[in-house]
């Protein structure tokens, strides 16, 4: 199985030789490919006088729209996604491929709780862990973790969901769960980074939570819809039986609450059935790859 090694980069001129060395010396056969986001500092030179593929583009579209380029210019069979910053150590890498060995189709280095840049952000990723692993029914240890190495044919099914922005390996972790792909974790220790974070912890946050919530609702709705649902439906009920014992009437707002728990529920079946759909194109295009 050949194997390609993906880089997104944007100004890490600081950190990028001595990474690049690392690469080269462990992985001499791996094809390296730098996906210069549009820097402005000497990222793309470096990468070019190490010998590696560069890919550039003329401005920055995003973290995950420069994974989905490496993703489609790559020619390995397995593929290595890692940040260009420093904090992925490279001798991680051929524990990757061996837990991929066993017959998974992506496996994510899972950061270390000491290994977190902060609390908070270690707080907010425990968050999105939780309510992940909530929507997709599997347990879910890193859910932002950009280190993973996946199989290049089940990776590029999903191309046209992942956003351009910072929330593309949520969006690939929930997709592979909830499309039957199999999904294994490997503890690291990720390394602090040279210079400051391109991450920002409210607004990519806050597109991190709806990620979330869209792709439970396209690929598992009705983990979404029924909670939702049932919690109308009884606060509806009772909110009627405290009216109906103190004023002895059925309120508009009883009639409100109850309503739209009943349309809430009618939309998630609704979005079952056009998540079927989505599972039948998932299906058809396995098939289409081994014939």
């Amino acid at each position: 199985m050949t194997i390609s090694i993906i880089l997104p980069a944007k100004n890490e001129a600081k950190n990028l030789s001595a990474l690049l060395q690392k690469l080269i010396t462990l992985m001499p056969n791996a094809e390296i490919l730098l996906i210069d986001d549009g820097s402005t500092d000497e990222t793309a030179a470096l990468a070019k006088q190490a010998g590696v593929k560069v890919i550039s583009r003329p401005y920055s579209m995003g973290n995950g729209a420069a994974v989905k380029t490496g993703a489609r210019h790559a020619t390995g069979d397995i593929l290595v996604f890692m940040d260009a910053d420093g904090q992925h150590k490279p001798e991680d890498i051929p524990r990757l491929l061996e837990k991929l060995d066993e017959g998974y189709d992506m496996v994510v280095g899972a950061r270390q709780a000491n290994t977190q840049a902060s609390f908070t952000r270690w707080l907010g990723n425990n968050f999105y862990n939780r309510l992940a692993s909530l929507m997709t029914g599997h347990k879910i240890k890193d859910l932002t973790s950009g280190f993973r190495a996946v199989r290049a044919k089940q990776f590029r099914k999903f191309l046209y969901l992942l956003p351009n922005g910072f929330s593309y390996p949520t969006t690939s972790t929930m997709a592979f769960f909830r499309s039957g792909f199999p999904v294994a974790y490997i503890p690291i220790q990720a390394g602090q980074r040279v210079g400051q974070s391109h991450i920002r912890l409210f607004k990519d946050g806050s597109r991190f939570f709806l990620i979330i919530l869209k792709i439970g609702a396209l690929f598992s709705p009705m983990r979404l819809f029924l909670p939702i649902s049932l919690a109308l439906f009884f606060t509806g009920l009772g909110y009627y039986g405290y009216t109906y014992s103190t004023i002895h009437r059925f309120t508009n707002m009883s009639a409100l609450l109850l309503t739209t728990s009943v349309l809430t529920f009618l939309m998630g079946i609704l979005s079952e059935q056009i998540s079927s759909l989505h599972y039948k194109g998932s299906e058809d295009a396995i098939q289409i790859d081994k014939k």
